[in-house]
């Protein structure tokens, strides 16, 4: 990592909390990322740059690379350090336009702007991979792990989600106030669901829906009745009061295709 530890070592700026972002600084974590982003062959995107932590690394493995970032000093300093297959862009990661062929995104997101970016990113066509730096708890709830959230469960037909590692805070600078965790995002090359629309609007009614757990909520959408209900949940070992955030994401298709 003797590449990272230069570039970032003569940082001629102060830290970035006025734009939300925390470098990244564990060499270990560094290389976890990238390891994971190795799964995959073809173009590189990295959102959110910075210092180039992730972005120097990544340029060795000789893919084409475009590394955007926010900060117009960043960006000049860091396309100095780069060789030509990477591109350093000056630009928004919720505005940047991704490539219209496959690729993998990388990135150390700027906590505040974790859920944007992830509502951003489910709806462009063309990326394989996403792994993303983002707060634990959030990575956690994407991947369902103690519970799943209503943007997993609407994505879930289409996208994988695995939490691989744990990121303490203080392998950031400036250290936050909370863990990180490396989320890794795999889009589904057979979707669950074929429908994507109406199964959202559906995901939306369950989550948002009143009554006493899914034996009380599923009749109250209008698309399946208390008694398939009650036998949907009998075989697939749930209870009556367990919640919507307790199914799986092949629960979530096969109570889809009751419905239709």
């Amino acid at each position: 990592m003797r590449g990272v530890r230069i570039l970032m070592s003569a940082r001629p700026f102060g830290g970035r909390h006025e734009l939300g972002q925390n470098f990244l600084a564990d060499p270990a974590v560094i290389a976890a990322v990238c390891a994971a982003a190795a799964r995959t062959t073809g173009p590189l995107v990295e959102l959110a740059a910075g210092d180039g932590a992730l972005t120097l690394p990544l340029s060795r493995t000789g893919r084409p690379l475009t590394a955007v970032e926010l900060d117009p000093r960043r960006a000049r300093r860091l396309a100095r350090h780069t060789g030509d297959h990477v591109k350093v862009v000056h630009g928004d990661l919720l505005r940047h336009r991704l490539p219209d062929v496959p690729h993998t995104v990388v990135g150390n997101l700027p906590f505040h702007l974790t859920t944007a970016t992830l509502r951003r990113q489910f709806r462009q066509p063309h990326w394989e991979l996403a792994v993303l730096l983002v707060q634990w708890e959030v990575a956690r709830r994407r991947a369902g792990i103690g519970g799943a959230s209503q943007m997993t469960a609407a994505w879930w037909p289409w996208f994988e989600f695995a939490v691989p590692a744990r990121v303490p805070a203080h392998a950031f600078r400036p250290r936050p106030a909370v863990d990180g965790g490396i989320l890794v995002i795999t889009r589904r090359t057979d979707p669950l669901v074929p429908d994507q629309a109406e199964y959202q609007k559906f995901v939306r009614a369950v989550f948002t829906g009143r009554g006493r757990g899914l034996g009380g909520i599923l009749p109250r959408t209008g698309r399946v009745s208390a008694r398939t209900a009650r036998a949907w949940l009998a075989r697939n070992r749930l209870s009556p009061q367990a919640l919507p955030r307790d199914l799986t994401a092949e629960q979530w298709a096969s109570l889809w295709e009751l419905t239709q």
